[in-house]
């Protein structure tokens, strides 16, 4: 730390500013990355701690402690810090890793999103003719790492079969709801706060609600499929749309979420 303080005295300023900008920027792309993710509070964590060695050593020098002992055993901590953040993000970097080899001007990614809505249709055609009771969110800008938390991660492939399995009568995770984000199940068996009385048509059951509820608080479009009758339903900023066919729901979805990534794009593009 002293050596750096030095540097930064006996240099120019231009080279460390953009060194530092640097810094920030990566540290920025990992929180976007991880944003809405468990990922994001450990790496929030990890940070709080090498900040608190780089204060440590600061004041330490500073105040001229020759701590060897202390200094030591901090030097091995950071290694075991990063040892053990390497296998904690696992499945974060195997993702990043994924989307760096397959994407090509952010195409795959689209694509893989055009296949997880055609999946999910075709999903819920299936369960509607049978009558199965399925509600599946799927993540839009507002980020659901708050509700993933709180049921069974996946991270798998959306598929029609992955999906009739998750809500077939009697399984354990039926019940509750699947969460879509980047075309990928990123949980199942997850519970969304229900809407107040008030809000919605008592003749609604849980399912129902609970889209509702979730719509209120985010921008996800909530897919519902009802039990009793099989109509397909859409919750959307805090709106039900009932008795949708299958093909209005296709183009509802592909409207959400494809044309909305190609109109922000297309933005982007004008503005630079």
């Amino acid at each position: 730390m002293q050596q750096y303080i030095e540097f930064i005295t006996t240099h120019e300023i231009g080279p460390i500013l953009i060194e530092m900008l640097l810094i920030g920027f990566v540290v920025w792309s990992v929180l976007r990355f991880l944003s809405g993710t468990g990922g994001e509070k450990l790496f929030r964590g990890v940070v709080v701690i090498l900040f608190t060695v780089w204060g440590f050593n600061f004041i330490s020098n500073a105040l001229g402690l020759e701590l060897e002992r202390i200094q030591l055993l901090l030097k091995y901590f950071l290694v075991s810090v990063l040892l053990i953040s390497t296998v904690a993000f696992q499945p974060e970097i195997r993702r990043g890793l994924i989307r760096l080899g397959g994407t090509k001007f952010g195409r795959t990614e689209h694509t893989q999103t055009e296949r997880a809505i055609e999946d999910i249709v075709n999903a819920v055609a299936a369960m509607s003719r049978a009558q199965i009771g399925a509600i599946i969110a799927i993540e839009r800008e507002v980020k659901l790492g708050d509700w993933i938390d709180n049921g069974t991660t996946l991270n798998a492939v959306v598929s029609v079969d992955l999906l009739n399995t998750i809500f077939w009568p009697g399984t354990p995770l039926h019940d509750m709801a699947v969460v879509v984000s980047n075309g990928l199940i990123s949980a199942a068996g997850v519970q969304f706060p229900l809407a107040e009385h008030g809000e919605y048509d008592r003749q609604l059951g849980s399912r129902h609600r609970a889209a509702i509820g979730l719509s209120k608080f985010t921008d996800a479009a909530i897919v519902v499929v009802s039990e009793e009758t099989g109509n397909i339903s859409l919750a959307l900023h805090g709106s039900l749309a009932r008795f949708l066919t299958v093909e209005q729901l296709r183009q509802q979805l592909y409207d959400l979420t494809v044309k909305t990534e190609d109109s922000k794009n297309k933005k982007k593009k004008k503005k630079a």
